[in-house]
């Protein structure tokens, strides 16, 4: 059965950590789309930041279209310009879309915008090019009178902030369609003006100002984003914010003279895109011709004449331009020529424009005016170098060609070739495969992105084609190296050893489609078969014979790499590395903690001697303790002499002496003898997004800085024997956003029960009360009513520590539930005073306890049924519109009084549509169209044969118990239905089924 996911489905292509969301935070509204707006960050001129991705996300507002805010209406003509806004509103529109993947400078994402109507008849809608999307879109437009339509790109400019969005004017039927005409003659310094569109989340909100600039230099957004450049902006003072991206500019006649673009994030200052490049495009997308756009990729700005004298302007060539130019204050300047580009090695940084095929040209206008009507042909560009001046024969690109218009996706990560926007920005060649979405097979090292791929497996991948090709010849997981850099420092060369990934998601190339609006898939083939392995043998290193017996233990240790190609169970990361214990080298039984493989789904190797590799499975994930038990095939490893960790019989006390043999944050070797500080019942605070969370252990405590430092390791006494286990935890998340470890011991006699059925090959099934308990100490249990007879049998029972235990909750669900209640004192288990963690291991066995508890000051006897713990952990995942759904896990059962549904909501995908309306993770749920659904195959039968491409209402319950209304869109071309199970037979141990839809 296939295995394989597309690059959309939830979380199975992971982009970096911070850009699909695990679930972190329970109370995130249902909105979450920020509207799209640019600001200028004010304390640089030259700086500026998105101010809307840091804006609490809207995607709908109670505002109607029909309340229009006339916010400093002016005084002058009050009623033309009210029944100009009154004409112009059936014509502006709120957009709501997403960029479903990452592409080139942008990813996924969620937001809202506006645009205005500049064709009625053929449904044409003029917006920003950063609303528009360079990648996969998807989107509906919000009419004056609320009716909605689906909109998609037709066009979107390779350098300009504008694009054009297509809808079917046969859908609006409830009012007349009207356009704005585009008039960018008319825009002039001084010009009163109305910004009019979606801003701040408002449908619709009218904003006064005045033009004061028409030749400001395009604001810089930051690297590795979308920046206008070759054109002139106009400056107003209008105070605009966010969602008012797409905005048309009006002057009193109804006419738009400019598009919102960008502004000040402070001060009262807006950018516009002048229109006269975008209504020559209109006029050929009108007609169905392709757009000609040329370019000789270099970069210019607008400079006045007295800098352009100090870059050597000769005063009789001023002269000259002023005279031809009588208003003129400033010429172009060449700022970036790119290297390898149509221009490199004849122009330079500084040189000032004067001619082109003759004619003087000092605006940006007539420059384009004259690079889009040569595409492909020579022209003659006149310049002065240093006050020489020079005439130069240079060809015009067709800037098209080096836009992007198609992308791979691969092994988690999506790649498309370097863009003339990328390769301006750093001046690099335009060229070369471009890292868009740094995840999975190409999560390389370093900083998230910015990362291009020089060669993988020592073949070159100059081109996308190149790459695709080279992918294609290479058997899935093996092992192969990556020449990388970073396009911000291209003298820097890295290199990588990374794993191919071929079973988990697809290899596909996605190619733009402007008819449809959507984004064709091709598939690139089936992969080759894994190579198998040669058994190999290596030396382990030797530590001195000064550190004892224990020496020897450095061979129960391996490193251990963990890929989860779909973030489940609420675990907030996608790879993680640590160390492994040898329990059993005959079978090939490791142990490691759950915070570093903590669930089955996902590709585990074993570094064995730090030299040989090998694959590794999950056998058994305990369900309240911090381990997992892995195996590997011990053929793989030949006569590598590894040492099955030797246990002690001797338990671990305070003040004993032991020997600490792990592996550090670096990975490197400790061997070390310290002191038992402590052995008590520990409890690992609860995050507010439920995942796996040790409970219910007795911790050990080490006098050593150094052990915060291990992740993985041995407890050991002098004679080299083990005693305990060294392991990380992972905790809460604290308020900086990072996730707290904690690095304690356990005893071994935690893993026998376990191991022990395993060594056997008998399955695991212990048995659990399902409640998580915490000490009280006898103070404490006193006033709680425990007698002074308890008091006695419990410092008999154990004379080093006086407590109990309590019920601090039961899992939601459980036999437990029903008849234990929070804040019990447990006295005893089956006649027997219990004080010592490990002597609730009773339960493992029993299918019903006997517990003596102190209720509100009552000693009562209560017969308690345990339930069978599974240790397979989530064993089937469901992903649609881009959520993934599962069963609650163990953490979802412990943190919840309630179980609303067995339709847990456990990760949502960016741009996708769960994000877009409001499917937020730890939620669960209950009905699809007021048809109650109880299980992942209810939801399944519930939501196939919905059509493509309309809404299903979905009911859903939040963490607390408040029941919410969605409506969700349907999107199956970007977000199939598919189910995964967990399946032995499959290579990956997982198989994949997607559904038919309607």
């Amino acid at each position: 059965m296939d295995s394989k996911l597309t690059a959309e489905q939830a979380f199975l292509l992971l982009p970096k950590d911070h850009n699909l969301e695990g679930g972190d935070s329970p109370a995130a509204t249902p909105s979450n789309s920020p509207a799209k707006r640019r600001k200028l960050d004010t304390r640089e001129i030259t700086q500026v930041n998105i101010s809307d991705d840091e804006m609490e996300p809207t995607i709908s507002t109670d505002v109607p279209m029909a309340d229009v805010q006339l916010d400093e209406i002016s005084p002058f003509k009050p009623t033309k310009w009210q029944n100009t806004i009154n004409k112009l509103v059936k014509a502006i529109v709120s957009i709501r879309f997403s960029q479903v993947a990452a592409f080139d400078t942008e990813g996924p994402e969620t937001s809202e915008a506006s645009g205005f109507i500049v064709d009625a008849k053929n449904g044409i809608i003029l917006t920003n090019r950063h609303v528009a999307c360079a990648g996969p879109f998807v989107g509906e437009a919000v009419c004056h009178d609320h009716e909605e339509v689906d909109v998609y790109p037709i066009y979107r400019d390779p350098v300009h902030d504008f694009g054009f969005l297509k809808f079917d004017p046969s859908k609006i039927k409830y009012m007349p369609v009207t356009q704005v005409e585009l008039r960018p003659e008319l825009a002039k310094v001084g010009l009163d003006i109305r910004v009019v569109g979606n801003d701040a989340g408002e449908k619709l909100s009218i904003l006064a100002g005045s033009i004061s600039r028409l030749d400001r230099n395009t604001p810089d957004y930051g690297d590795l984003t979308y920046n206008d450049f070759n054109t002139f902006y106009l400056q107003a003072a209008s105070s605009t914010s966010g969602g008012s991206s797409g905005s048309p500019v009006i002057d009193i006649e109804g006419n738009a003279v400019a598009l919102q673009a960008g502004g000040h994030t402070k001060a009262a200052t807006d950018f516009f895109l002048p229109l006269d490049r975008i209504k020559r495009a209109l006029h050929y997308i009108r007609r169905g011709e392709p757009v000609p756009r040329g370019d000789i990729q270099v970069q210019f700005t607008y400079r006045p004449f007295d800098e352009a004298r100090r870059l050597g302007l000769r005063p009789e060539t001023e002269e000259k331009l002023r005279g031809i130019f009588k208003d003129e204050i400033g010429m172009l300047v060449v700022e970036t020529v790119l290297p390898e580009g149509p221009a490199h090695k004849k122009m330079e940084e500084g040189d000032i424009l004067l001619t082109i095929n003759g004619e003087y040209i000092t605006k940006f206008v007539p420059f384009e005016e004259m690079m889009d009507s040569n595409v492909g042909k020579t022209i003659r560009i006149g310049i002065e170098r240093g006050g020489e001046p020079m005439e130069l024969d240079i060809c015009v690109g067709n800037l098209h060609a080096i836009t992007p218009d198609r992308y791979v996706e691969i092994g988690g990560s999506k790649l498309n070739e370097v863009s003339y926007q990328l390769a301006r920005t750093y001046c690099v060649p335009c060229r070369g495969v471009y890292v868009a979405e740094p995840s999975g097979m190409f999560r390389l090292d370093g900083p998230d992105n910015g990362w291009i791929i020089k060669s993988v497996d020592d073949k070159p991948t100059p081109d996308l084609n190149t790459f695709i090709e080279v992918m294609k010849s290479l058997p899935d997981r093996e092992r192969v190296p990556v020449v990388y850099y970073s396009i911000a420092d291209a003298h820097t060369i890295l290199v990588a050893v990374v794993q191919v990934e071929r079973h988990w998601s697809s290899f596909r190339l996605a190619v733009r489609n402007d008819k449809t609006g959507l984004w064709d898939f091709t598939d690139m083939g089936e992969p080759i078969s894994p190579r198998a392995i040669k058994p190999s043998t290596k030396r382990f290193i030797e530590l001195d014979d000064s550190l004892g017996p224990a020496k020897d233990l450095i061979r129960c240790l391996v490193k251990v790499n963990f890929y989860m190609p779909c973030r489940l169970d609420g675990f907030p990361r996608s790879r993680k590395i640590g160390a492994g214990i040898i329990v059993d080298k005959e079978r090939g039984f490791v142990i490691v903690s759950r915070s570093i493989v903590p669930f089955s789904m996902g590709d585990l190797t074993l570094t064995v001697a730090d030299s040989t590799v090998i694959p590794a499975k999950v056998i058994y994930l305990h369900p309240t303790h911090n381990f997992t038990v892995v195996q590997y095939d011990p053929k793989h490893i030949g006569d590598t002499d590894v040492m099955s960790a030797p246990f002690s019989t001797e338990t671990l006390l305070q003040g004993h002496k032991v020997t600490l043999v792990a592996h550090n944050h670096n990975q490197r070797p400790v061997c070390l003898t310290t002191v038992v500080t402590d052995v008590t019942c520990v409890t690992i605070p609860h995050n507010g997004t439920p995942r796996f969370r040790s409970i219910n252990l007795d911790a050990i405590t080490l006098d050593t800085p150094l052990a915060v430092q291990c992740s993985s390791g041995l407890l050991a006494d002098s004679n080299g024997l083990v005693q305990g286990l060294w392991m990380s935890f992972l905790g809460e998340r604290n308020p900086n956003g990072h996730d707290n470890e904690y690095h304690l011991g356990i005893h071994i006699s935690t893993i026998k029960p376990v191991l022990d059925r395993l060594q056997k090959g008998v399955p695991v099934n212990l048995r659990s009360i399902n409640a998580e308990l915490t000490t009280v100490q006898m103070a404490q249990a006193g006033a709680m009513g425990l007698s002074n007879e308890w008091v006695r049998k419990i410092e008999e029972a154990n004379p080093a520590k006086h407590q109990l235990f309590m019920i601090k909750r039961t899992e939601a669900g459980s036999e437990s539930a029903q008849v234990l209640k929070e804040l019990d004192l447990i006295l005893a288990v089956n006649g027997k005073v219990v004080t010592r963690m490990y002597e609730m291991d009773v339960q493992y066995e029993a299918e019903e306890l006997s517990l003596t508890i102190l209720r509100q000051k009552k000693e009562i006897t209560v017969k308690v049924k345990t339930d069978v713990m599974s240790g397979d952990g989530t064993s089937r995942v469901v992903f649609w519109a881009g959520a993934a759904l599962h069963e609650p896990h163990k953490a979802v059962l412990q943190q919840s009084k309630t179980l609303p549904s067995r339709i847990y909501i456990s990760a949502r995908s960016k741009g996708s549509p769960s994000y877009m309306y409001g499917l937020v993770p730890t939620m669960w749920i209950t009905h699809i169209n007021s048809k109650q659904v109880e299980t992942l195959d209810d939801f399944i039968m519930a939501v196939k044969d919905i059509a493509d491409n309309t809404y299903v209402r979905v009911r859903c319950v939040s963490f607390d118990n408040v029941p919410i209304m969605l409506s969700v869109k349907m999107v199956n071309h970007y977000f199939p239905l598919v189910d995964m199970v967990k399946d032995p037979s499959v290579e990956c141990g997982w198989s994949k089924k997607e559904v038919e839809l309607a």
